[in-house]
């Protein structure tokens, strides 16, 4: 028989969490670098050229997502069953083989090693250890789960996101094969359909994640099994199979494609925001101050659910994709979905596991307060600047009278100077979040070993005592 679930000692589900953490300061901190590059051109160019910055800030923003993402799952995964997983042995070698690899990959990054995709740029290798990772995750969850009857939604969103990632994930290695490879439309549409897809499993995951979380809260078991829950993810399992067409408007493919990713990409968003207001309206006050950080951050991503629906029917509008696709637009876009959605989600779960520990977290402070303000804040000044230079690039690309790129560019510097500023102030924001958590963790974590510590020596005394007492 497991073990009966002990949130209060470190896990290894926690761990996924602080380290995603960590990646998330890491890869805010080249987001900044690379920003700064844009201002001042060769800017640690012999030691951190931009090359180098961008997939480091990519990468480690990924990483945070996925890191801290597998935690949630692998945390609410056990307050659901209300056992321990099936072997922690499995999770522990899971999470090595992400610590290991994932600061391998960035290494080789600075080491001038890539593998030749836009966004994970790392060397094909470098995936073998984590499909491994992943499968052993997938076995993990599966085996933990007695039967799938009758489950809530959002346990379908959890095996939905693990098995379409591992799929994604292979499929973005199809242009190791020289059929996709040497023809550059197909090249092009593995890699928007694999990344776009693969954002949609992760989201899966997060989602559901979101949902448990939401009835965790309210202490009322009805979004799990409301029908609005089960159209959301329908319309999610649409999405990651036909949100990558919105990214190949200029490509020859089926029309349908487009069609379906257009509406779908639209759709899940609108029900996720809807999902969670309606959440937030039958809250009550009681409750909202009892999880006031967790709650706060659900009420923030809702905001940017609808900043970023805005923006994503805009420029998904194939008229206006044509110009936009490339330029700072689609950063904004990314960075409202990234942090402003995802990343806000996944620091409300955060919130909510990490603070069960040997000792209470001081997330109420004036340094919380201070950070979620500012970060909230500066990531809106941030997307304003970044779509407004996007605005003012593809104004320059439909001119026909072209000035040149670099003229443009310095044209763009104000808002470039802005960009950083509000990059900064919002890196310092989400500093000030994070440390708490982390902070409280790692205390813990060495506590308990100094706990466990003082107790095999006292244990090894106790015996050698015994024994010289026999003795005599």
């Amino acid at each position: 028989m497991r073990e009966l679930l002990n949130r209060n000692k470190p896990s290894v589900t926690k761990l996924f969490l602080i380290a995603g953490m960590l990646l998330m300061a890491a890869g805010m901190l080249f987001g900044l670098i690379g920003a700064l590059q844009y201002l001042i051109p060769g800017f640690l160019k012999s030691h951190l050229s931009f090359e180098i910055t961008r997939p480091l800030h990519v990468s480690s923003m990924v990483f945070w997502i996925i890191l801290a993402a597998m935690g949630a799952v692998l945390s609410y995964l056990q307050e659901y069953t209300g056992r321990e997983l099936y072997s922690s042995f499995l999770a522990r070698i899971q999470f090595i083989l992400f610590a290991v690899s994932v600061p391998v990959i960035l290494v080789s990054y600075c080491a001038g090693v890539f593998g030749g995709r836009e966004y994970w740029e790392f060397h094909p290798v470098l995936a073998i250890p984590i499909a491994t990772g992943w499968i052993l995750f997938i076995i993990n969850f599966i085996k933990s789960i007695d039967s799938f009857k009758k489950q809530p939604v959002y346990v379908w969103m959890w095996l939905t996101g693990l098995f379409f990632f591992l799929f994604t994930f292979i499929e973005s290695y199809l242009w190791l094969f020289p059929y996709f490879r040497n023809n550059v439309v197909n090249d092009m549409t593995v890699q928007w359909k694999s990344y776009g897809s693969m954002v949609g499993s992760w989201n899966m995951l997060i989602y559901g994640c979101s949902i448990f979380l939401m009835e965790k809260i309210s202490g009322e078991r009805k979004y799990s099994r409301a029908p609005v829950a089960f159209v959301l993810y329908f319309t999610g399992l649409f999405n990651l199979m036909f949100n990558w067409g919105h990214h190949i408007y200029t490509l020859p493919t089926y029309p349908f494609v487009k069609h379906i990713s257009y509406a779908v990409s639209m759709t899940e968003l609108f029900i996720l925001g809807r999902i969670i207001w309606q959440w937030k309206s039958s809250l009550t006050t009681a409750r909202k101050y009892q999880h006031n950080a967790t709650y706060r951050f659900l009420l923030a991503a809702d905001i940017w659910i609808f900043l970023t629906l805005v923006l994503a029917i805009a420029m998904s509008v194939p008229a206006i994709n044509v110009y936009t696709h490339g330029t700072h637009i689609t950063v904004a876009h990314t960075m409202g979905a990234t942090i402003g959605i995802n990343s806000f989600l996944l620091l409300a779960m955060a919130s909510d596991i990490l603070q069960d520990t040997c000792m209470p977290v001081k997330q109420h402070g004036k340094w919380f307060n201070s950070g979620y303000m500012v970060a909230n804040g500066s990531l809106l000044l941030f997307w304003i600047s970044l779509i407004t230079a996007g605005i003012l690039k593809a104004k320059w690309q439909m001119s026909s009278a072209r000035i040149p790129f670099s003229s443009m560019m310095l044209q763009l510097r104000p808002y470039f100077i802005l960009f950083f500023i509000a990059g900064t102030a919002m890196t310092t924001g989400f500093y000030l979040v994070i440390y708490p958590l982390v902070k409280n963790q790692l205390t813990c974590f060495f506590k308990t070993a100094v706990r466990k510590e003082k107790e095999s020596t006292r244990k090894q005394n106790n015996s050698l005592n015994w024994s010289t007492q026999i003795k005599a």
